[in-house]
């Protein structure tokens, strides 16, 4: 989500129970380190302890149309909901938007080297809608953007309802040029009809994502040309947010309805034990 813009390159494209689908079945015991399950009183906001809020409305690289506020995030019934409204909202910068949303990280709170991170999501829809579960590197502000790694667990855009993209940012093969893949559900099928789990098993080697325990895309360091730079070998850490525009998901329509919520079930990190 941190880029000059996403983009519309796919690498691999899998539906389940296609020939060539992989069934992802655990080989290995994890060990869990760190999880968040939403259990907090409804209407209450995020464990502050766990997450920052993150405000703010300048676009952040993509053109985005949304400013994130607190206001739009709260735990209700086991679930973190993000919600997008269209709404005149004025920021500490004196700019007047149009919607609001919200993003959450746990820079300072938690970050992780290596393991399996997973997050149980049901997603908004609609023209122009742009949510994420994603990680940044913990070096972010010596390293900068690229620099410091991005790895895009979970990006959709509305107009492709039914797809997923998952997706790796460094140095040289970033914005609309990194590594990346797709995966899609039978035709006719949403993400926003129910809940996916959408993960990565990251390490020294490789990172795998999967979609519903289907793996559909790998990247190693053989992917880049080696004049490039793998920045995948330090600790990272969790962002969850709803973008609403931006130069990859284009505006909404008139068709887009508002409000839109993205629930998210829990988020759970692993280690081997």
């Amino acid at each position: 989500m941190l880029r000059i813009f996403a983009v519309i390159v796919v690498s691999v494209l899998m539906v389940p129970g296609a020939v060539g689908a992989v069934q992802h079945t655990r080989s290995q015991q994890w060990k869990l380190s760190w999880s968040d399950e939403f259990n907090g009183p409804d209407g209450a906001p995020p464990d502050p302890a766990k997450w920052e809020i993150v405000t703010g409305g300048n676009g952040f690289g993509n053109k985005e149309l949304e400013q994130y506020t607190a206001k739009n995030v709260h735990q209700e019934h086991g679930n973190l909901v993000i919600t997008a409204r269209h709404e005149s909202f004025t920021g500490a910068d004196g700019i007047q938007r149009e919607y609001t949303s919200a993003r959450l990280q746990t820079k300072g709170r938690f970050e992780q080297k290596y393991g399996r991170f997973e997050a149980r999501i049901k997603i908004p829809q609609g023209q122009g809608m742009w949510p994420a579960f994603w990680l940044l590197g913990n070096d972010k502000t010596t390293a900068g953007w690229p620099g410091c790694g991005e790895i895009d667990i979970m990006e959709n855009v509305g107009y492709e309802p039914g797809k997923v993209h998952g997706s790796l940012h460094g140095p040289r093969y970033s914005g609309d040029s990194p590594l990346t893949g797709a995966y899609s559900l039978p035709a006719g099928s949403k993400f926003s009809d129910g809940y996916h789990v959408f993960a990565v098993e990251w390490d020294a080697s490789a990172i795998h994502f999967y979609v519903d325990d289907h793996l559909y895309e790998t990247q190693t360091p053989d992917s880049i040309p080696s004049s490039k730079r793998w920045v995948f070998d330090h600790p990272f850490f969790i962002l969850l947010n709803v973008a609403v525009g931006g130069q990859w998901p284009k505006d909404p329509d008139a068709n887009t309805q508002f409000p839109q919520q993205m629930l998210v079930d829990y988020v759970r990190v692993y280690t081997h034990p």
